[in-house]
């Protein structure tokens, strides 16, 4: 067997050693941690958060259509001026 091979056995080895011990001895507590934390919950904080969110959202489209209402307009009334005769 070449030195490669035996190389290559033994990086696998190590590999598998260590993920066997990192399972028994809770090294996947971590992921598990950060799991549950991004689990939504749905107290009272958070269902206060979604009606702001829902309300601003509402009133983000308001000030929108207002806004394109009055380039709308603004654009209407620079076309008027200059259809009309000059004095």
């Amino acid at each position: 067997m070449e030195s490669r091979h035996i190389t290559a056995i033994v990086i696998v080895a190590i590999v598998m050693i260590a993920m066997v011990l990192r399972s028994a001895f809770g090294g996947g507590h971590r992921r598990r941690h950060l799991r549950d934390r991004d689990e939504p919950r749905d107290d009272g904080e958070t269902l206060r958060l979604r009606e702001e969110v829902k309300s601003l959202k509402e009133r983000l489209a308001v000030i929108e259509r207002i806004t394109v209402e009055k380039e709308n307009s603004l654009a209407r009334e620079i076309e008027q001026l200059r259809d009309e005769p000059r004095r």
